[in-house]
């Protein structure tokens, strides 16, 4: 007996189960979402931030030989500083962390990065960059390089 009462019929039973069921069913999708959007949003979401084949000066990304070494560091220049003039001889990421650079490239032109910016910087080519803001410029930077290649050298200009 599925109904609970002594009078009912099979054909009561089979009502009060589809309902039952019918019921069930509906709970299950009007919270469905909600633990659905729970277990989607302990997901991890990937923000693509970069890809490049080039350097920002239209350079093709070439790797040094060797043993490769990755170096990350936090570059940080203060207000009215500057990196003075270099170059990298490995493919250099940066992001921008916060603050405003001004980097001249020589006939290259001078690019502006601000917060929130990714590039792949110019590779063995002569290049300056310049906090002309209030605040200080950090910037995460990422050297894709090899033991025993600097990466980055002062150059005359």
């Amino acid at each position: 007996m599925i109904g609970g009462s002594p009078c009912s019929t099979d054909t009561d039973d089979a009502m009060l189960l589809s309902r039952t069921i019918l019921a069930a069913g509906i709970l299950a999708v009007s919270f469905g979402p909600t633990w659905a959007d729970d277990a989607t949003s302990l997901k991890p979401s990937v923000t693509p931030v970069l890809q490049a084949t080039q350097t920002i000066i239209g350079q093709p990304i070439v790797y040094p030989q060797g043993t490769a070494e990755v170096t990350a560091a936090i570059v940080t220049i203060p207000p009215g500083g500057e990196t003075g003039w270099h170059i990298h001889a490995v493919p250099l990421f940066g992001y921008v962390l916060e603050g405003e650079l001004s980097v001249d490239y020589g006939d290259k032109g001078t690019h502006t990065y601000v917060a929130g910016d990714a590039l792949m910087e110019a590779m063995n080519w002569p290049h300056n960059g310049m906090n002309k803001g209030a605040v200080p410029v950090r910037i995460l930077t990422v050297y894709a390089g090899a033991k025993g290649i600097a990466t980055a050298e002062p150059v005359a200009h």
